[in-house]
């Protein structure tokens, strides 16, 4: 799995390719399925999963079910961080246990970020921003890595029996050529992992990247070994970075991203300057032959993360394609949609304030 790099994201060009070539199943049969569904499953932006049908069962049976997600703290919160939260906060209202982890010894480890630094930025860039989207405290477990959980004397045995059951060999067939603090930090997510099981919770769904697989099928392998249910993955495509549709939001490229910080002025200046358009090279050549809604990265904001509704998304979509919709156009649309959104975010954030207090006191 060496074209896949856990620690350095990078856009995946061929999908259905990646799937076929690594044993990943379909997840088009439970977009349907699954009502009331957040827009990033609707509109496919998860693409593929391991196991989702234990889920699905969990979810119609109302059978008891958990939900693993980490957060990296390395930077600000920016909308490609958006879509896995939604779907997590769309799992706890289907009755979901939430155990919502920081990564803050991975962000030592592989990235050289202080405990006081990472633990800033997991509060106010993350879990305050998680609260405001809609994420209750009922059912939530959060924890720092270095803390640990609840059982923590069973959080840290786990990673350590873990070990036992892996080769080097498998680790360098699955990572590649592997630091002895990546190999740590990847026995620690398989215990994050794996620990909902420990509070008596079998069933369990982590939605990740593509780019996360290989800790997936890690943590499935010893699983398998340490005698746990194999916990279930959805793997979903990266919302791409403004500067095109196979680039990526890099915290080190703020050109690349638009916090959630960033001012009204700040969101004109990003997408008028760098968003990547998919229109003609010329205004002639746009009302003439008009635009690729496909590669235009307005667009695909507006898909995956801001029009809700499927009517207007295809009324824009076949406007831009037909050259009646200019890109500028295209992209006033995106910024009074982003501005709009933010507006209204910031007021949820100062309420959530009382409730992070809580969670963390």
């Amino acid at each position: 799995m060496k074209e896949i790099d856990p620690w350095d994201v990078k856009e995946v060009k061929d999908y259905d390719q990646l799937m076929k070539s690594l044993g990943v199943d379909s997840f088009s049969q439970y977009t349907k399925k699954l009502k009331n569904a957040p827009i990033e499953i609707r509109r496919g932006l998860v693409l593929g999963h391991k196991d989702f049908s234990k889920i699905q069962e969990s979810i119609s049976k109302k059978k008891k079910f958990a939900i693993l997600t980490g957060l990296m703290p390395s930077g600000a919160f920016h909308f490609g961080h958006m879509s896995v939260i939604n779907q997590v906060i769309y799992y706890q209202k289907l009755g979901a246990e939430i155990y919502l982890l920081s990564a803050d010894l991975e962000a030592q480890l592989v990235r050289n970020i202080d405990e006081q630094k990472a633990r800033k930025i997991a509060l106010e860039e993350y879990l305050l921003n998680y609260l405001a989207l809609g994420l209750k405290k009922k059912n939530l477990h959060f924890y720092f890595q270095l803390n640990g959980p609840r059982k923590f004397k069973e959080y840290q045995n786990l990673s350590k029996l873990a070990s036992a059951k892996t080769t080097f060999n498998e680790v360098k067939a699955i990572y590649g050529d592997i630091t002895p603090q990546k190999l740590i930090s990847a026995l620690t997510q398989t215990a994050d992992i794996l620990y909902p099981q420990l509070e008596g919770i079998k069933t369990t769904l982590t939605p990740v990247g593509f780019d996360q697989l290989p800790h997936g099928n890690f943590s499935r392998d010893l699983a398998s070994r340490m005698k746990f249910s194999l916990p279930c993955f959805t793997f979903h495509k990266l919302i791409p970075g403004l500067q095109g549709p196979t680039t990526k939001m890099s915290s080190s490229k703020p050109e690349s991203y638009i916090s959630f910080d960033d001012s009204e002025k700040e969101v004109e200046n990003k997408i008028r300057k760098y968003a990547f358009s998919g229109g003609g090279a010329t205004l002639a050549e746009h009302k003439k032959h008009g635009g690729n809604p496909e590669i235009d990265v307005s667009f695909l904001w507006l898909k995956y993360l801001f029009e809700d509704n499927d009517k207007k998304l295809n009324e824009i979509y076949n406007n831009y394609k037909s050259g009646s919709l200019l890109t500028g156009e295209l992209k006033e649309i995106l910024i009074e949609k982003v501005n709009s959104f933010l507006k209204e975010h910031r007021k949820k954030r100062e309420k959530a304030k009382k409730e992070l207090n809580s969670i963390i006191s």
